[in-house]
């Protein structure tokens, strides 16, 4: 499986680049802060939204400390899509964040 470090991920993310990231983690901990760009997806609801994924797409996967993120992972591709976990996940991120509902 691969993996990105948070250090790798801001810089990406500083420099511009256009990434597709999913946070997988529960409502009450995105509401905490998560990563701007990243879309919310609990990983619990991930099978049955596998239509907001595209195959031709990568997805960097997202979650509080790396081990939920790396499930979905497997799942994902298992499903055949192309995934990268945020080893550390959240606990370890240091970039921006903000509340689910500042995102709305």
């Amino acid at each position: 499986m691969k993996e990105i470090s948070t250090e790798e991920l801001h810089k990406k993310l500083i420099n511009g680049e256009i990434l597709n990231l999913v946070d997988v983690r529960e409502d009450d901990e995105v509401e905490e802060g998560m990563i701007p760009e990243a879309k919310h997806i609990r990983m619990g609801e991930i099978p049955e939204n596998l239509d907001a994924f595209d195959k031709e797409k990568e997805y960097i996967i997202v979650c509080r400390s790396g081990g939920r993120s790396g499930n979905v992972c497997a799942y994902l591709e298992d499903q055949g899509y192309k995934v990268t976990n945020m080893a550390g996940g959240m606990l370890d991120w240091k970039g921006d964040t903000k509340r689910k509902s500042e995102l709305a």
